[in-house]
């Protein structure tokens, strides 16, 4: 099976710039988005052979996730459940026999950090939700997660240390994540892989001079290490400030 995940920047924007296109080329059995940016009825993609769910932000024009998948899952849930971080569509999660399958669009703390106290309120709920799935099946989260966890994984990360998205408390959180029996699944394959990234800033032709962040990310529980068959990132494909990344699995 393969999956895909893309922060598509507005989906609105990105299907002016190629998205249908890069959509059949890439074929994958479950494609998510993040960063849909619209509200029901304002998007006319019905991409054939596929199940559809989306969730809508409250704000217009904000964040918002969306899931096409071939195969049609036993339920489908939007948000995790908790009032204060259910407001933005940020989470979708499919039911599958074996596996729950999830997609997220995780809170950017934003400039001066104004929103990092919220952001680590968020990774609380967020972990505690996934949890709680994995105590009846593995699960498979997916999406813009907003962390650059090592250095590695950013061009700049001495002049980035503690701006948003390199803090040292969102990268403690991601290290909670994987220590608490998750793998971060391009870094299990590629782990001293350099200067491959998932996001470049729009300013300073970022994108040109490859510096970027690699924010973008497939994490799947150590259950399913063994159906693993790789991990990619799709630099060359345009049409967002963020570029496809992509999970295999038997």
């Amino acid at each position: 099976m393969k999956f895909i995940s893309w922060n598509v920047n507005g989906l609105r924007a990105c299907m002016q710039k190629g998205f249908e296109d890069s959509f059949k080329a890439l074929d994958a059995d479950i494609f998510c988005l993040q960063e849909t940016k619209l509200q029901a009825g304002q998007h006319d993609f019905e991409p054939e052979g596929y199940y559809q769910y989306w969730n809508y932000a409250e704000k217009k024009g904000y964040s918002g996730t969306a899931i096409f998948t071939r195969k049609k899952p036993l339920s489908v849930t939007n948000g995790i459940g908790v009032e204060e971080h259910d407001h933005e569509g940020r989470v979708i999660t499919l039911e599958f026999e074996d596996f729950y399958f999830i997609v997220v669009y995780v809170p950017n703390s934003q400039r001066e950090l104004a929103r990092l106290s919220y952001r680590m309120e968020w990774e609380k709920a967020f972990l505690a939700y996934i949890l709680g799935l994995e105590a009846k099946k593995p699960v498979i989260y997916c999406g813009d997660l907003n962390v650059a966890h090592k250095e590695i994984d950013l061009k700049n990360p001495k002049t980035n240390h503690m701006n948003a998205g390199f803090t040292d408390e969102e990268r403690a959180c991601f290290t909670k994540v994987l220590e608490s029996g998750y793998i971060d699944s391009f870094r299990y394959f590629y782990p001293d892989q350099k200067d491959i990234y998932s996001w470049w800033s729009y300013m300073f032709k970022s994108r040109e001079k490859n510096a970027g962040w690699r924010i973008d990310y497939f994490v799947v529980s150590e259950k399913l290490k063994d159906r693993m068959k790789d991990a990619k990132i799709h630099t060359d494909i345009m049409g967002s400030d963020h570029c496809p990344v992509e999970l295999d699995i038997e």
